[in-house]
């Protein structure tokens, strides 16, 4: 595809083969979804928000009368706030703390961390996005949920509001309606648009129109009707660390006094800690990578390659080439510009897990002329 002109968002390839290919689109579903998911969903939902079905873009009008967003949006009412998040969030942010602790401290602790980053790092970059959301690969409903399952472990959000939130930026990427665009100041991209109720996107019309696919699986169905029940599995999964921190003090150390620091250690580094940099590396791709570095192709926003979130996010940083091209599980289009998120695809798929892996556009492109 050739670069779009400045100022006008890139379209894709008429003769890009996938345009043809019998799949899910994301992008075709949410550009053509009308209708509504009647009654499959309840719980945190408002289900009448919005009367007329489909999805109403006209957001900051919303939020609080005559507020705008951003950093001047920072000064809102207090019922503008969204306490589901900005509570968890605060909470968590405080428990890791702890790490500052000599006593919380253990080398055992700051490895898991440094691992664990790592591997549920990989239920959002993977699970939620490339898998989710642009569906760029196909793997076993068993490993879709437990992919899904890890990302919940990093408690940002459902799998549904998740996917619904990011194919929304996509569609209205650096516009109005883009819920974390930078261009409404990079704090609020950063983390602030977390923290201000969105009416709009907690609708079942909205689901419906950015995330039918995902509701159509029943467990992630059941995420939905019982929004408390993520807060739960991450509860569960953290005290999973600290029992087994506990019981491996206990066994190395000879007493219980060594299997509680232990198990302290564990659960601040290898929950709480971890957690947090994983959030922060996630909400970087939406700040840095739209503020900071290169730009290879002019997608007619302002998504940027950003080669030090990158390395941190596993490759979630060369933002621009994924812009370019959402649908490709790979956004290594210079050689240099490695993506280890995608190198992990190709393990799957070499363990027989992995199908129907989207190519970078240029070589589905090359390998369609080759059948010409």
């Amino acid at each position: 595809m050739e670069p779009a002109a400045c100022g006008t968002r890139a379209q894709p390839d008429n003769d890009d083969p996938l345009l043809d290919r019998p799949f899910s689109n994301a992008f075709r579903l949410v550009m053509h979804s009308s209708s509504t998911v009647s009654g499959t969903v309840s719980g945190g939902l408002q289900t009448d928000a919005i009367a007329s079905p489909g999805f109403s873009p006209s957001f900051a009008p919303t939020y609080a009368k005559g507020v705008p967003r951003g950093v001047a949006g920072w000064n809102i009412r207090w019922v503008t706030v969204h306490w589901e998040y900005l509570v968890p969030i605060m909470t968590v942010h405080a428990l890791a703390l702890f790490a500052l602790l000599p006593w919380c401290f253990s080398w055992s602790g700051l490895v898991i961390a440094l691992v664990g980053t790592h591997v549920f790092g990989m239920g959002i970059n993977l699970g939620y996005h490339r898998l989710l959301t642009h569906r760029s690969l196909k793997v076993p409903v068993w490993l879709e949920r437990t992919l899904a399952t890890i990302a919940l472990c990093c408690l940002e959000d459902t799998p549904a509001r998740w996917v619904a939130t990011h194919r929304l930026h996509h569609v209205h990427s650096d516009e109005p309606e883009d819920p974390h665009t930078p261009r409404d100041g990079a704090s609020w991209s950063h983390v602030g648009w977390l923290f201000r109720r969105s009416p709009d996107r907690r609708t079942l019309s909205f689901l419906d129109k950015y995330a039918r696919d995902i509701l159509a699986d029943r467990y992630f169905r059941f995420l939905e009707r019982h929004p408390t029940s993520t807060l739960w599995i991450y509860l569960a999964h953290a005290a999973i660390f600290a029992l087994a921190g506990l019981l491996v003090g206990r066994l190395a150390g000879g007493d219980w006094t060594h299997g509680v620091q232990l198990g302290v250690s564990w659960l601040v580094w290898g929950a709480f800690v971890r957690t947090v940099i994983v959030w922060h590396m996630t909400w970087s791709v939406n700040s840095l990578s739209h503020l900071f570095g290169y730009q290879t192709y002019e997608t007619g926003e302002d998504s940027r390659n950003n080669w030090l979130v990158a390395l941190l996010a596993a490759g979630e940083g060369w933002h621009n080439n994924h812009h370019h091209d959402p649908a490709s599980a790979s956004v290594q289009h210079k050689w240099w510009e490695f993506d280890l998120t995608y190198y992990e695809i190709l393990l799957l798929k070499r363990l027989g897990l992995a199908t129907d892996i989207i190519q970078p556009r240029h070589v589905r492109r090359s390998a369609a002329s080759a059948r010409n």
